[in-house]
């Protein structure tokens, strides 16, 4: 399985998001506008927006294509699709209620079998939810010092509206698929339309 192991702050301010939005509660020093003397193209400026989302969801090129492509058969607008896509990866969804500090920690807890999907099992990062679903910590890893700790850890973070937390219980309940308004960033994903239409 291939692995990201770009530093973070230093993508961050490359790609021009906070770190926050990665779950780092870390700023960099360095001049944010360093980078924004150089003039974009408009190939450069939809190849920076597509690197900005892999790098937010952990993904490599090849699996982030297939997303597309499955966005752009569905009904509706092809950027919206792809934002919802993302957001209903079991990974996110751990990382979005709150069990996991970043996206990187929820994919290895996922790997390791931390979680259940309505009742049963399921160690692949990419599983996609749906509404209804109802993701939660298995009973084993509750009496975790590790959970419980990251839970203390993540109490301000703000849950998502598509999702119904229930952090005493380790759970949450998928209500509705996410839209392009409930995410923590920017993203113009007609660009990334753009890209892999030429």
């Amino acid at each position: 399985m291939a692995v990201n192991k770009d530093p973070i702050l230093k993508r961050c301010r490359y790609l021009g998001i906070s770190p926050m939005v990665m779950g780092i509660a870390k700023e960099s020093n360095r001049n944010p506008k360093a980078n924004a003397r150089k003039k974009v193209s408009e190939y450069g400026a939809q190849l920076k927006e597509k690197q900005k989302l892999k790098f937010i969801y952990g993904m490599m090129e090849k699996p982030f294509r297939k997303y597309f492509v499955l966005a752009s058969k569905m009904e509706g607008k092809t950027g919206d699709n792809l934002i919802t896509l993302l957001e209903s990866r079991l990974d996110n969804v751990v990382y979005r209620m709150g069990l996991a500090l970043t996206r990187r920690e929820a994919r290895q807890l996922t790997c390791h079998g931390h979680f259940t999907v309505n009742g049963k099992k399921v160690d692949i990062p990419s599983y996609r939810v749906s509404v209804g679903d109802v993701v939660a910590l298995c009973e084993k890893s509750r009496s975790s010092a590790k959970f419980k700790e990251v839970v203390e850890q993540t109490q301000g973070r703000t849950v998502p509206l598509w999702l119904t937390a229930d952090k005493e219980a380790f759970s949450a309940t998928v209500t509705r698929l996410a839209t392009p308004e409930d995410i923590d960033y920017e993203a113009e994903t007609h660009l990334i339309v753009e890209l892999y239409s030429k």
